[in-house]
């Protein structure tokens, strides 16, 4: 079955896990490779490029919607920094 299928894979030794918290325990313990967490919310990586696809599709594209909708809901006044900073409050906490 396809759910079952072991599609994340250990770049050093080929093993395969069907969970990636799985592979971030066994990069970890197996080989001490130093993981990567996100800085808007923790969520950690094996690799450096993961993280920034996660940040990209989670946190930039909330941001930059949030930011369209406060632009058009003032119609043509742009948003002020503030009006960024309390969108990015509001997706993401206070983590700036």
């Amino acid at each position: 079955m396809d759910i079952f299928k072991k599609k994340f894979k250990c770049e050093q030794c080929e093993t395969k896990f069907t969970v990636y918290d799985d592979l971030i325990k066994h990069a970890r313990h197996d080989h001490h490779h130093d993981i990567v967490k996100c800085d808007i919310c923790g969520k950690e990586f094996v690799h450096e490029t993961d993280r920034l696809h996660h940040a990209r599709e989670e946190h930039q594209k909330k941001m930059e919607g949030r930011i369209h909708k406060s632009e058009h809901k003032h119609e043509n006044k742009s948003p002020s920094p503030q009006d960024e900073v309390d969108a990015h409050t509001r997706t993401f906490g206070d983590n700036l």
